[in-house]
């Protein structure tokens, strides 16, 4: 469970980190600024909606991190995915294997939180 003190101060700990107001932490992410005001006054808990548009605008924030206070804030630079590598040895690898005639399209690359990333070649 959630626990709501924890999550406003990690919430004003985003908003502090990209100097953001309370309004403009709102206009970001696209919610009212009403619905910022009750979840930092403790008046309202956060929506599934809410986190969700939190981690999708601010992608430095790992939702696990957000909801738990476990992991990192900001995401560790080496956690994230770097595109160029990722095509650099699918090369290598459909070099190995030229004896086929298969070839790599796309790759979706799925995370612990639900989310995913696709690379089209």
């Amino acid at each position: 469970m959630v626990n709501s003190e924890d999550f406003i101060n990690r919430l004003k700990k985003i908003m502090e980190v990209h100097q953001l107001t309370a309004s403009n932490f709102a206009d970001k992410i696209n919610v009212q600024r009403s619905s910022i005001s009750h979840i930092l006054s403790g008046r309202n808990k956060p929506s599934l909606d809410f986190v969700l548009k939190v981690t999708s605008v601010f992608e430095d924030v790992d939702m696990y991190w957000l909801l738990n206070g476990k992991g990192t804030y900001p995401k560790e630079a080496a956690s994230l995915p770097s595109t160029p590598s990722l095509f650099e040895n699918a090369q290598q690898v459909s070099r190995k294997s030229s004896s086929s005639h298969k070839g790599i399209e796309r790759i979706v690359v799925f995370y612990s939180d639900g989310t995913f990333e696709e690379y089209n070649k």
